[in-house]
């Protein structure tokens, strides 16, 4: 944590959690299709491809698919690159899901590789809380899951006076939630990234309930809620970045006024701020940074991995409208901002990601200066990824439930 003076004193209660080594080895390693051994194989055989070819030359029809075989073997050894890199695709079930998003004979291949064991998809179904309500399903969990005691709801809400067309709002409940009806729980909301991000995406790249798992069955956090929320507005391509959009929709809207009270509805919450944490990675981070700030009366914890602060290339989406960038520029309006409650923030970079690690430490001592608790978690050597916001979610879910822990439960 960076603090200087009596701001180091002030936020002395803000710590980075210290977790347990099986916990954070879990959340760094690498998935089966992550491996740097798939692109090696790949580039590998190109190579070998490309040996023939040349050992060959004199026949016509080797070189013509020789050259076929070596670019298909490139273009897949680029890709895997890439995956292993970004840490997007760690099983054979995320590229299901992820080939199931295309058209098509592309689409039809997703669904075949699809064992339907993780990250649950929308199905017709009653609320677990509400007898009235049709809106919410009760899909399947993952077999691990499963066996464990956690289950994974899909609460659809679309929300057409805020320009939102659907909204597959995952739900994440702890081992124990059926079996205790008395019992409340704090909830964690997770905004995913832009563009192409959407709700799965901390069920598979980011691993949320393997993380609230393997966090729980180690004593390390009370049973939580974790909510991954869709703020695609139904079109994942858009680089929405969580905003009020003029004349388009209004996600920020969308997230407070319906989200939250749907869950906190349906749902055995511990509804008040003191109990309710907002995160999100990349683009998603900065939604919470910025929603969290216009909301410091629902959110009294941040959680943001590979955090950032301004508009920057995705100010186009407020169409040149001052007042609105503004209003959404947390560089610009944190360093004389009236908080009219306390918050506490995390922000989680890894070190590879220079830029990163010097905007977590710009809004940590904004934050300071208004007598906010900041503190910032780096992982050394990891970039602007998933594999960043995979490894450090379990830090963000601990520092959140030791804000909870430290408020008395008034629902």
């Amino acid at each position: 944590m960076d603090g200087h003076g009596l701001a180091s004193v002030i936020h002395r209660a803000a710590s980075d959690p210290v977790l347990p080594g099986d916990v954070t080895a879990r959340a760094r390693d690498l998935g089966p299709l992550e491996s740097p051994l798939i692109w090696l194989g790949f580039a590998s055989a190109a190579v070998a491809v490309l040996a023939v070819v040349a050992a060959l030359w004199y026949r016509r029809r080797v070189r013509r698919w020789g050259f076929t075989a070596f670019g298909v073997l490139l273009l897949l050894a680029s890709v895997t690159a890439l995956n292993s890199y970004v840490g997007y695709v760690r099983t054979s079930d995320d590229l299901a899901r992820l080939l199931q998003r295309g058209p098509g004979v592309v689409n039809l291949a997703g669904r075949l590789l699809d064992d339907g064991k993780e990250a649950p998809e929308p199905s017709s179904g009653s609320s677990p809380d509400s007898s009235s309500d049709s809106s919410s399903s009760r899909p399947h969990p993952g077999a691990g899951a499963a066996a464990a005691g956690q289950r994974i709801d899909v609460v659809n809400l679309a929300d057409p006076a805020h320009g939102i067309p659907s909204g597959s709002n995952y739900v994440v409940l702890p081992p124990g939630y059926d079996s205790d009806p008395t019992r409340r729980y704090p909830v964690v909301y997770l905004i995913h990234g832009y563009p192409f991000g959407g709700p799965r995406d901390w069920l598979t790249s980011g691993d949320a309930p393997g993380s609230l798992l393997a966090l729980q069955q180690a004593n390390v956090i009370a049973p939580m809620i974790v909510v991954s929320v869709d703020l695609t507005a139904g079109n994942p391509s858009t680089d929405w970045e969580c905003l009020n959009v003029p004349g388009g929709p209004q996600l920020e809207s969308y997230l407070a006024g319906t989200v939250v009270p749907a869950v906190d509805q349906r749902y055995r919450t511990l509804a008040d701020r003191a109990h309710r944490a907002l995160g999100g990675m990349s683009g998603g981070g900065f939604g919470a940074l910025n929603i969290g700030l216009h909301h410091v009366d629902e959110f009294a914890t941040l959680v943001i991995a590979l955090p950032y602060d301004d508009l920057n290339d995705s100010v186009g989406i407020l169409d040149g409208n001052r007042a609105a960038i503004a209003a959404n520029t947390p560089r610009r309006y944190l360093p004389t901002m009236k908080f009219t409650a306390p918050i506490s923030v995390m922000l989680a970079v890894g070190t590879g990601a220079p830029t990163d690690v010097a905007t977590a430490r710009r809004i940590a001592e904004a934050l300071h200066a208004r007598g906010q608790e900041a503190v910032v978690h780096a992982e050394r050597g990891f970039n602007h990824t998933w594999h960043t916001a995979r490894a450090t979610l379990p830090y963000l879910l601990a520092f959140a439930d030791q804000t909870f822990r430290t408020s008395p439960a008034t629902s």
